[in-house]
């Protein structure tokens, strides 16, 4: 029976009273919620959802189970109960001291056999409960032992009990809750207690007719079904309701952004194409295909609207976003302004400065170079080229967002990879803009998103895609291999480099710290330099414990040519450019996610010969990650690897997504297995905007009160955070 003062906090409860309030709970569990799962709040609890169900809505025969069963529930009268000391004699009934007990064993039945169980703890207890003749429901994992099936330590109810015949949720959980005494019985009574002070005065967030609309539930009902479901069935609505609720507010939230900042937003108008753009597209080498065409199409549109561009590029490696990115830069060139491209390493911006200057030489347009490494002198004269407007485009790194870089009139911000680079960062360059109006932003990635994630992560930016390969870029064969093949692999590097190609070996240095990983880093390289000796081969190597000087003078070397091989981590994932490279090895490749594979292998292929992926693999590896190895060598599309990727491992895990994070935390919905739902979610979520895109009829005053809270407004996506 519920105390008077349990009752009275119960009234007075809704979603946002702090969690400690929670009957139950208190000042010492709130804290362990709060740090150990995030919860704060009454509804931080409610929107906790079981990460699966255990099903006690069957009872089976016990004729009926066997050993390779998952947990089962039956329905069994004690027979006969015996308990044993240490030494395996049996104990009598008469004159017991449990303290010499050391099992409790009892024999059950129901009309088709029977069966054993044992208990080692609560032995006194359990001993006073289960008398010869009474009736339980045990639950628990079944096992054989001693040719006879038994259970240990289930569960046991009384048939009237509430527990069988329901789904019970499993809850994620940590270590120090289990042993602070939060187990998951003691979750699902705090969620059913705060379930109960909550649900009386429960506000809905979806409006009436969308609800109507989309064949949803009330939230009262999603929220009671999805924690203590009386079937299949309404564990099933709950689920639906919740996920589209959360997609679908996601989206809501995104694309009101992008409808705001695409009226608000004030962009510098660039209405002509101009000379030099011209110059550059009749000087180039070769046609550019028809995915280059429409991308520059659809941001040429952007620039000349009077709305600022934010765009996001994806193009899979060697797709050709940097020739994209050039006669970008040319439109804003042309109609008087500047550009810049912001690479996140010095050998990435050098080789877009080498790239750039090549494409730019038919046009007349002044283009430089700023890094780190750029001496006084020449940053001295850079900064006055800025300033007066002689330099149309400057290529650089981190090095441009310093305070003393001043533009005269920047028009177009290009960053390349942008998940390396901080939101502050980044910002720091937008405040560079012409009149205090922010530059036209283009963002490029490499690294395929699968667009489930590309929606989400930049659901507010406008989104090309290059998905069409430049004629003429022959397909690297891949193949994996075992360790038993690592001779063979020599010979083919040694072969390739007779013919005066270069070949990269890539350890999986996943933490610079570990020092197994370094450890198998030094091993590699001083065997590779045992089969490679001086002065016939000449081998590189960089890693992450090294100084940036160190790295970069490696680097080049290998770049350069003066090296014919290059050990290293995954520091030369993105962007690296070597077209005399042809053998890209990946040691220990089934440590890699598919997308990291993917962006490795596009570092060969790059040049005029025939390219080759060797993925070396361990003596164990896993099904999945042997799945991984098999779907590479069977495609080189980087958008079907990056949604197999997501399939298998999750968003969470996709490179740049843990850099980025999500806009909003998923409670429910996956990106990963929730497409479907997502699509329509957005859909849906235009729909509403084209009739009202500020939210502001009646009807939809719930869902403007929704996309105020913290976690829809906590950043800033017109600066592309």
């Amino acid at each position: 029976m519920k105390s008077p003062a349990n009752c009275l906090y119960l009234q007075r409860m809704n979603m946002d009273t702090a969690i400690q309030y929670l009957p139950g709970v208190g000042p010492k569990r709130a804290e362990l919620l709060g740090t150990e799962l995030g919860i704060a709040t009454v509804g931080d609890l409610l929107r906790l959802y079981p990460f699966r169900y255990i099903d006690r809505s069957r009872i089976v025969r016990i004729a009926d189970i066997h050993p390779d069963l998952a947990l089962v529930q039956v329905r069994a009268a004690v027979m006969k109960v015996r308990l044993f000391a240490k030494n395996g004699a049996e104990l009598p009934a008469e004159k017991l001291k449990y303290n010499a007990v050391s099992r409790l064993s009892a024999i059950v039945a129901d009309e088709s056999g029977e069966m054993e169980v044992v208990f080692f703890k609560g032995i006194k207890w359990m001993h006073a409960r289960l008398q010869p003749g009474s009736v339980f429901i045990f639950f628990g994992k079944p096992a054989v032992f001693g040719n006879r099936l038994n259970m240990v330590h289930p569960e046991v109810d009384s048939p009237d009990s509430g527990n069988f015949g329901v789904l019970t949720g499993v809850y994620p959980s940590t270590e120090k809750l289990k042993n602070s005494g939060i187990t998951g019985k003691v979750m699902l009574k705090l969620i059913g207690t705060a379930l109960e002070g909550v649900l009386p005065t429960l506000q809905e967030t979806l409006p009436d007719y969308i609800l109507k609309e989309k064949g949803l539930v009330p939230l009262s009902f999603a929220l009671r079904q999805i924690h203590f479901p009386v079937d299949q069935d309404a564990l099933a609505k709950a689920t639906y309701r919740l996920k589209f609720e959360e997609l679908f507010l996601l989206q809501l939230s995104l694309l009101k952004q992008k409808y705001i900042r695409s009226r608000s937003e004030v962009g510098l108008r660039m209405p002509a194409v101009g000379d030099a753009f011209n110059a550059c597209f009749k000087a180039l080498p070769y046609e550019l295909t028809g995915a280059q065409k429409r991308v520059i199409r659809e941001i040429r549109d952007d620039m000349k609207s009077g709305h600022q561009m934010n765009r996001l590029l994806q193009g899979d490696v060697g797709s050709g976003k940097t020739m994209v990115a050039v006669l970008s830069a040319l439109i804003a060139v042309g109609n008087g302004y500047q550009a810049c491209v912001m690479a996140p390493t010095e050998v990435l911006a050098q080789q877009h400065f080498a790239n750039v200057s090549k494409y730019l030489a038919p046009t007349g347009v002044k283009v430089v170079l700023l890094t780190g490494n750029t001496g006084v002198a020449a940053r001295r004269e850079i900064h006055a080229g800025l300033e007066d407007g002689s330099i149309g485009v400057i290529i650089g790194t981190h090095a441009l967002i310093e305070d003393t870089v001043q533009f005269k009139a920047l028009g177009l911000a290009v960053v390349d990879e942008q998940h390396r680079f901080g939101v502050e960062q980044r910002s720091r360059l937008w405040n560079k803009g012409s009149g205090g109006i922010p530059p036209h932003v283009l963002v490029m990635t490499a690294t395929p998103i699968p667009r489930t994630l590309a929606m989400t992560l930049y659901g507010d930016l406008d989104v090309s895609v290059i998905d069409e390969m430049p004629p003429g870029r022959k397909p690297v064969q891949t193949l994996c291999v075992g360790e038993n093949k690592r001779h063979a692999m020599h010979n083919f590097i040694r072969d390739e480099i007779a013919k005066g190609r270069q070949a990269f070996i890539v350890y999986p240095l996943i933490f610079e710290s570990e020092k197994l990983d370094y450890k198998n880093l030094q091993l590699g390289y001083e065997e590779i330099v045992k089969a490679f000796p001086l002065p016939q081969y000449k081998v590189a190597i960089v890693h992450g414990q090294q100084t940036p000087q160190e790295k970069e003078f490696n680097m080049s070397a290998f770049v350069a040519g003066r090296a014919n091989i290059l050990v290293s981590t995954t520091v030369i994932e993105v962007g690296v450019d070597v077209p005399n490279a042809s053998v890209m090895v990946i040691e220990s490749a089934e440590r890699f996610g598919l997308s990291q594979l993917h962006q490795l292998r596009g570092r060969v292929g790059r040049g005029a010969e025939k390219s080759f992926c060797i993925l070396m693999k361990g003596t164990k590896v896993s099904k999945e990650s042997q799945k991984r190895l098999d779907l590479l060598c069977a495609t080189e599309n980087g958008f079907e690897l990056a949604e197999e990727d997501m399939k298998m491992r999750g968003p969470g895990d996709l490179e740049g997504t843990m850099q980025s994070g999500l806009p909003v935390s998923l409670n429910i919905a996956s990106l990963a297995k929730d497409g479907l739902i997502l699509n329509d979610a957005r859909g849906y979520a235009q729909h509403i905007l084209d009739q009202d895109p500020s939210l502001e009829k009646p009807c939809n005053a719930l869902l403007a009160a929704e996309l105020k809270k913290d976690k829809y407004v906590t950043k800033d996506y017109s600066k592309i955070s």
